[in-house]
């Protein structure tokens, strides 16, 4: 009933004329509106129907197939050798090999009575091939896979290159392809997201030791010993896998990871089967003090909802409360504020003067006695107990810059699962609307996984890591799109950041925060958006943890429309 009732909404608005349709959508407060209530009637989160996708995937594959059958290559490909990993199931894939005249090595990748075969000992059985090209089996190659990839590898000084996969039942026909970000660490270790269709220089895999028993451990394993190596990603769909073949793989894989992220590292990974996850929990050895800083004006309710939760919900400890009181004027506030001052955890510091985001919070860090330091909107609500241990494993660790987490609307939508540069030619959040349990594109709502930027709703750094950037930019980002900035310039001093996907607390965004319709507000967003796209214009061109083949007008990871095709011709290698 809902389909059909959102079916009718939108034939309905496309009888309305043209001129009439773009004027209205030139109002902020309509458009507002008319979004908010699509999104609270619960018809609709914006996923395209099976149909839309294949149709825009027939689209996408008709464009990207011109552009790379015309491809030219300076250079032959190199020198490698194929790799199939599998115990069965290789017919397929041999045959496709033999007739690209490639060489090729079976590895059975499983442990038998006699030990896990070493990837390393079967390589020492061919002494062809200065790269290693690994695919599984019932995998296939187009024809210029090996061009691509080897060309990337040589020209940029990669060590390891992966490229985009379709998994169809039929390799005639477009089925579901996978549009994967650049190197994406967490996801890695998460999902597996990289499982085939990877080329890998030789004198790389000489310089580690493997026990992975398949492609995706294999991945995992190299970083894990390799942190620093280049990984170079090639947005094409280059390797047509086998539908049958990949649900057998998909599980053993995952097993794989984990095993090994145990046993190179201290954390400790846990195989959710039925998600297809892998939760990751890095360690919290030293319990840090965590300075949690809430600003606020009046909003006792809020604050009290928000404040309530953390006390009485989260399993870690040993965090202060730093509550920013920003010219609070109402009775019932104030009086409830001064009762948690005299709360041993919790401080409340008074900050006069007008809204500045930014400042507010920078005045709350340098009151902090912690060495985490928590950024936390007052209409947060805690719901996983577990949120903060999570989050300050990976604030900890010394590869990781911020943390975010998994924020939902009060009706249990997704109000933020990570940031993408882009969206709207400046930032939006990944999945907006989405339910609570859907798994996203690529299990993205599900994973771990590393995003350029995460929603300073809730966000964890360590606070040396804050003070060194300078902390949130208040003369130019007063409101909008200090997080994002924030993030952008941790992110540059050489760490990843993090959204963290076992970290859930809701966000009670709409409650607390009105529209921007008023002509000075308006105009404020603007030049913070425009400031974003000046200082930031190479990650809104490309952000490494989205996909250049998905769609940058809606926040659903739906593939590019034709209009959003771009008009440049074919790379050249």
């Amino acid at each position: 009933m809902k389909k059909i009732a959102m079916q009718s909404v939108q034939m309905a608005i496309k009888l309305v004329p043209s001129p009439i349709r773009e004027k209205v959508k030139r109002s902020e407060r309509l458009t507002t509106f008319y979004s908010q209530s699509i999104r609270r009637s619960g018809l609709t989160y914006g996923e395209p129907t099976k149909r839309t996708k294949k149709k825009l995937y027939r689209e996408f594959v008709s464009h990207h197939n011109k552009l790379i059958e015309n491809v030219s290559f300076r250079n032959e490909p190199a020198d490698l050798l194929v790799v199939v990993a599998g115990e069965s199931g290789h017919e397929k894939t041999i045959k496709n090999l033999k007739s690209l005249n490639l060489p090729y090595v079976i590895w059975p990748a499983k442990k038998d009575e006699k030990g896990c075969p070493e990837f390393n000992e079967l390589l020492l059985n061919k002494n062809t091939g200065s790269h290693v090209l690994l695919i599984n089996a019932g995998d296939t190659l187009r024809p210029q896979s090996c061009y691509m990839m080897s060309a990337l590898l040589q020209q940029d000084s990669y060590d390891l290159v992966y490229c985009d996969t379709d998994i169809t039942a039929d390799p005639k026909k477009p089925g579901s392809p996978h549009f994967l970000p650049d190197w994406n660490p967490e996801l890695q270790l998460s999902a597996g997201y990289v499982s085939t269709g990877v080329l890998i220089k030789r004198e790389l895999l000489n310089t580690v030791q493997l026990s992975a028993v398949s492609i995706a451990g294999l991945t995992s394993e190299i970083w894990l010993q390799k942190s620093d190596m280049r990984v170079g990603h090639i947005p094409s769909v280059l390797v047509i896998r086998d539908e049958e073949a990949h649900a057998r793989q998909e599980v053993s894989a995952l097993e794989d990871i984990a095993r090994l992220t145990k046993q190179h590292t201290d954390a400790v990974p846990a195989l959710n089967v039925e998600q297809k996850i892998n939760h990751v929990q890095w360690p919290v050895k030293e319990q840090p003090l965590v300075s949690l800083v809430i600003p606020t004006k009046n909003a006792k309710e809020l604050v009290k909802t928000c404040i309530d939760s953390i006390r009485e919900k989260t399993l870690y400890k040993n965090y202060e409360i730093i509550l920013i009181d920003n010219g609070s004027d109402e009775k019932e506030s104030l009086e409830y504020f001064a009762s948690l001052d005299a709360l041993p955890e919790i401080r409340v510091i008074k900050y006069p003067g007008p809204f500045n985001y930014s400042a507010i919070n920078n005045f709350g860090v340098s009151h902090a006695k912690g060495e985490i330091i928590g950024l936390i909107n007052n209409d947060i609500e805690v719901i996983k107990p577990d949120w903060l241990t999570y989050m300050v494993g990976h604030a900890m660790r010394d590869d990781v810059g911020c943390v975010g987490a998994k924020l939902l609307y009060s009706d249990g939508c997704i109000q933020h699962a990570g940031v993408v540069l882009g969206y709207g030619g400046g930032a939006g959040h990944a999945h907006k609307y989405f339910p609570r349990y859907h798994p996203g594109y690529m299990k993205r709502l599900l994973a771990t996984q590393n995003y350029s930027a995460v929603t300073a709703a809730c966000l964890l750094v360590k606070k040396s890591k804050f003070l060194e950037v300078g902390g949130l930019n208040e003369q130019d980002l007063a409101v909008a799109f200090n997080d994002v900035d924030f993030c952008l310039r941790v992110r540059e001093t050489g760490v990843r950041n993090v959204f963290c996907a076992e970290a859930e607390l809701y966000h009670h965004e709409s409650v607390s925060r009105g529209l921007d319709v008023a002509p000075e507000k308006a105009a404020r967003f603007n030049r913070e958006l425009e400031y974003l796209r000046s200082q930031w214009h190479a990650y809104i061109s490309h952000d490494p943890a989205y996909s250049p083949n998905l769609t940058l007008k809606r926040e659903n990871f739906s593939i590019k429309r034709r209009e959003e095709f771009t008009a440049l011709g074919p790379p050249t290698f």
